[in-house]
């Protein structure tokens, strides 16, 4: 069978072999599958390991022509303001399709570090007619329970790259990294760093690819101290901008590759006693609400989250009605947003002679 969001699921182990593998009855195994209460935790435990483990899937029983007007929409988190931008754009979606919208904060884990398949159950017995995933890392058997019972499904701005098939949506991450950079350029810096966030995830590595193309189109030289990776995170981004104006030759200028890390250069800068932008120029990439909040407010690259997630929305109900979207892989533009944070680089007025 041809997957619904990615490609050919491979059938998996039967539930005897799962009850093998935890030490328990096929009864037992049974009970874990279909979610029923009557088990100890800890033998519950080692059959949802055993499951995630062997890859288990249960037979089929998503059925399209009985479908509900349920959609699910998996976030990263409830309490920031991207998860408001996606949430927003889901619901209009939703609401001029029809179509009832189920809210989950991500998909909880394992000791081992495996998500929970409990959730994925739950997904049946409501019968939501397909999911939207937000920034979710799916792991193999997932996806395969995802095609088994041929439920569509679509990524949006997916951490990893996702196997051959699965639809996406996301944004022009390279491009963004090459507008952010250029208008640096543009005011006369050449000693530009970076911090972006998580080493492995694609929009990092795509808006550092955007960032280096950028410096190289100019000629300037890539220079590896002025790369930095924060995760994502306020306060590791502060840590990341005091080493940068710890080097021999500090960076005139810094585009983060996230708004809410920022707010942490913001503060390392403060803590310096450095002006934004007369000692340092600051572009973001986001233009989430607090990027206007900021003073002074801050040059951005605007990533459309909204328009993302109903796109997304957009093409999972045409999934649900049996169509293919001609791309698995959506990329909506990016744009620079010019607020206050940058200016021309000062030959006499940075904090360091040039």
């Amino acid at each position: 069978m041809g997957r619904t969001g990615s490609a050919s699921a491979t059938t998996g182990p039967t539930l005897a072999v799962v009850a093998r593998e935890a030490g328990v009855s096929v009864p037992t195994a049974s009970k874990v599958v279909n979610g029923r209460e009557d088990v100890a935790p800890e033998t519950r435990r080692r059959v949802t390991e055993a499951l995630d483990r062997l890859g288990y899937v249960r037979r089929p029983r998503f059925d399209a022509a009985k479908a509900s007007g349920l959609v699910d929409l998996v976030v990263h988190s409830l309490d920031t303001s991207w998860s408001g931008a996606v949430l927003h754009g889901v619901e209009a979606a939703a609401h001029d399709a029809g179509l009832e919208v189920v809210v989950s904060a991500g998909l909880n884990r394992t000791r081992s570090g495996r998500p929970e398949r409990g959730w994925l159950d739950k997904l049946i017995a409501r019968g939501s007619s397909g999911v939207l995933f937000n920034l979710a890392e799916l792991t193999d058997s997932q996806y395969a329970w995802l095609d088994q019972h041929r439920i569509p499904y679509v990524l949006i701005d997916p951490v990893l790259e996702p196997p051959p098939g699965v639809v996406s949506v996301g944004a022009a991450n390279w491009h963004g990294g090459v507008t952010a950079t250029e208008h640096l350029l543009s005011l006369g810096h050449e000693r530009i760093a970076v911090i972006a966030g998580h080493q492995r995830k694609m929009c990092s590595s795509a808006r550092i690819a955007g960032y280096r193309s950028a410096l190289a189109a100019a000629g300037l030289r890539h220079i590896p101290e002025y790369v930095r990776h924060a995760g994502f995170d306020e306060s590791v981004a502060r840590l990341r901008m005091l080493e940068l104006l710890d080097l021999p030759e500090p960076p005139t200028a810094v585009f983060v590759c996230s708004d809410h890390m920022a707010l942490g250069v913001y503060e390392a800068l403060a803590e310096r006693g450095l002006s934004v932008p007369a000692d340092i120029s600051v572009v973001g990439f986001d233009d989430l609400p607090e990027s206007r909040w900021l003073t002074p407010s801050l040059t951005t690259v605007r990533q459309p989250l909204s328009e993302m997630a109903a796109t997304a929305l957009r093409l999972l109900v045409r999934m649900m009605d049996g169509e293919r979207p001609e791309s698995t892989r959506t990329e909506l533009s990016t744009r620079l947003v010019e607020r206050a944070s940058t200016a021309r680089v000062s030959k006499g007025g940075n904090f360091y002679s040039t």
